[in-house]
Parts: C-alpha cells; structure tokens; sequence
C-alpha cells in the first residue's frame, strides 16, 4: 500500500468537532480529496494525514496556530455602516468580501451600534484547536497535470 507522501493524491472521510465536541463539518458522502504537500489542507491535517495509508481511521486534534492561526484582536475593527452600500438590514454573522491591502477578505459582522458596524476578519475557525475522525479512503499518484496546477482535478477536486 503506498502511504501518504507530497505530491500524492489522497482522499477521505472526516468528521470535524471543535473542543465542545459540536460538529462544524463533515464530508457529505464525497471524500475530500486534496494534492499532499500543496498546502491545500490546514497545515497541522495535512501533518497528521503523512505516512498513513487507505483504510486508516484516526482521530486527531489540531491546535489552532497549526490550523487556521491564532486568534487576531487586531482583524476586529469599526468600520461606519455606509460602507455597506445597497445593504438595506445589516445584521450580526452577514458575512462580506471587502478589499484590503492584501487582496479580497472575507469579514463576519459581529455587532450593529447605529451607523457603526463591528466587522471581524479573523477565520471563523481562527484560535480554535478542532478534532478531526478520519478515514483515508484513496491514495494515488498525482497526474502531471495535478502536479503542474497543485490540486487534483476531477471527483471530488478542483476544476477550471
């Protein structure tokens, strides 16, 4: 059995819990499948998935810096409600792109106070350590192609 190495494609099942045990996702039938070693899962998952073959089941949790980072109090900021222009009701957890020196972010409002809007551009996920149950469901060699663009394509892939 070829065990999980960079530049392999990998597919499988997973259950994710926060540390209160909630489910925040799982796979709906279609495994997840992903380019090892391309960055294209959280960096702790993609750690933890390495040298595991098909049929494996774990459970593993990751904590937050090796997830989706650390919670950042300075991606909280007030913004003034009319840049939120042809929103007629904006309303706590309405999430927005907004352009920023570094490209497109996605900000969740966390709070409306008259014409000041507390937006957050924290990760949903950020600061969280999350558990994910596992099963590795396929393991194979990456097309060049994958190769080339860094992402499987096909079932369960990207594709352009």
């Amino acid at each position: 059995m070829t065990a999980i190495a960079n530049n392999l494609v990998v597919a499988f099942q997973y259950t994710l819990t926060n540390a209160e045990g909630e489910t925040l996702d799982k796979s709906q039938g279609e495994p997840l499948t992903y380019l090892h070693g391309a960055g294209n899962i959280i960096p702790g998952l993609e750690k933890a998935l390495e040298g595991k073959v098909a049929g494996d089941k774990f459970k593993v949790t990751i904590p937050a810096a090796e997830g989706y980072g650390e919670y950042n109090p300075d991606l909280v900021q007030e913004v003034p409600a009319q840049m939120f222009q042809g929103v007629e009701n904006i309303e706590a957890g309405m999430q927005f792109q907004a352009q920023t020196d570094d490209g497109v972010q996605i900000v969740t409002v966390k709070s409306v106070e008259g014409e000041t809007v507390l937006v957050d551009a924290n990760f949903p996920l950020a600061g969280q350590d999350l558990t994910f149950d596992v099963e590795i469901t396929e393991v194979r060699e990456a097309s060049q192609e994958e190769l080339d663009h860094g992402h499987v394509h096909g079932a369960g892939g990207h594709q352009h």
